[in-house]
């Protein structure tokens, strides 16, 4: 039993770190700007309570959905993990120009939500796999933040060129764990 519980921490701890890296890649840019350490632990704060909110919303539902369709929750779960998995690894390869926002106010609010929108749709397929709630959102939410701030204080030494390879990290994590549901 326990040796189960320590592999689920584990896996919660990855996908985490998967998820993570889409707001440490977006860190790493707005590191660039030279924002006072105020803002942030502001931004990180902001960045993982998204990650503790949006997979909460995420596995509520997943959870009511799960109780609907049975045992197809499980296919479903790994279909979705699959599918954001590799919308994150195609999404590292298309290059755009989008102007960066500015962390304070609704901009933070935007780049919170933003990047935490995979973290709902994990959440969900999380829900319908009858993930333990509290365990998933903490990790999400520390570790989430903790990859934001190391994101930040990196970019004011490091001009971008880590970006790409967080996103195909994050994504083949991602995929992984969907395969391992669909196959497992």
């Amino acid at each position: 039993m326990t040796g189960s519980y320590i592999e689920e921490i584990i896996s919660f701890l990855f996908m985490a770190f998967a998820l993570g890296m889409d707001a440490f890649s977006v860190s790493l840019g707005l590191g660039m700007q030279k924002l006072r350490l105020k803002r942030i632990a502001l931004v990180g704060l902001a960045i993982g309570i998204f990650h503790i909110m949006m997979p909460f919303i995420g596995i509520i539902l997943g959870k009511f959905i799960s109780g609907a369709i049975g045992n197809f929750a499980v296919l479903a779960g790994g279909v979705l993990l699959l599918g954001i998995g590799i919308q994150m690894i195609i999404n590292a390869f298309i290059h755009d120009s989008k102007q960066m926002l500015d962390p304070k106010g609704f901009g933070l609010l935007a780049i919170a939500f933003t990047v935490s929108l995979d973290s709902f749709s994990v959440g969900l397929g999380l829900g319908m796999y009858g993930a333990k709630t509290a365990i998933v959102i903490i990790t999400f939410g520390v570790i989430s933040m903790l990859l934001t701030w190391i994101g930040l204080l990196l970019g004011r030494k490091v001009h971008g060129f880590l970006g790409i390879y967080n996103e195909i990290l994050g994504g083949s994590i991602l995929c992984g764990f969907g395969l391992n549901l669909l196959i497992g």
